[in-house]
This record gives C-alpha cells, structure tokens and sequence, in this order.
C-alpha cells in the first residue's frame, strides 16, 4: 500500500478513534464531574478514576469499531491496552496538576486541553502500533 492510498485510511481510523474517544470522554468526564462537584473529590484524583472507567469503555470500542481486531488475541490486546491507559491515566492526572493545581486553570478546562493532547500525541499512536497492531 503507497502512502497515498494508506493516508485516507489512516485518516479515516484517526476520525474514528476521535468519535470513540469523544464517547469514552462522555464516561470520563461525568465520572469525573461527579466526584468533583458531587462528592468532593480533588480534581487529580477525580481525573484518574474517570480516565480510568472511560479507558475501559474506551477498549470495547476501539477493539471493535476504531480497529476491528475481533479475534483470539483479546486477552494479548486487553493486557497491552491496560499499559497505554495507564499511562494515559498519569499523563492526564499529571496535566490535570500541572494545569489546574499550579496554574489555576479551571479543572474542566485543564481537562479538555490536556486529554486532547494526551489522545492525539499517546493514545492514538500507542493503540495503533501496539495494542491492535
């Protein structure tokens, strides 16, 4: 496959997994939101348990729709996927301290700069060269 035909490809996968993100986010951020706001939780930590219950709704729909690698090697992809997100949990709590801790930057805001980063520049590459490669 040439790079011009493998960039609308690449492409298209990148569109998907920003809608599959976008939907696990959903899950992330209402987790996060209501620890915050509901139940008084600091805001890294927050960030960390929502990270990690929109990480594992993440999967299903990565494995299955972003790349659709059905197979026999879900265990193998679950274990490989459990490592990006955890560092994916630490990047985001780390940028979530960094931004809203120190910088005072209003945590929502912090939230959304800093997983937008973390999604394009780690996730992404990590679950398409690693996880379901």
């Amino acid at each position: 496959m040439g790079i011009t035909s493998a960039r609308p490809a690449l492409l298209a996968t990148l569109g998907r997994h920003q809608v599959g993100a976008m939907l696990a986010t959903l899950v992330d951020f209402g987790t996060m939101g209501a620890l915050v706001t509901g139940f008084g939780v600091p805001a890294a930590l927050a960030t960390a348990i929502g990270a990690a219950a929109g990480g594992i709704s993440n999967f299903g729909i990565g494995r299955h729709w972003v790349f659709g690698a059905t197979g026999t090697r879900a265990a193998v992809q679950a274990w490989r996927y459990g490592l990006v997100a955890l560092v994916s949990l630490l990047l985001n709590a780390a940028g979530e301290y960094a931004f809203h801790d120190r910088l005072r930057v209003h945590y929502l805001v912090a939230r959304v700069v800093v997983s937008l980063g973390v999604s394009v520049c780690w996730n992404f590459p990590a679950q398409r060269g690693f996880v379901y490669s």
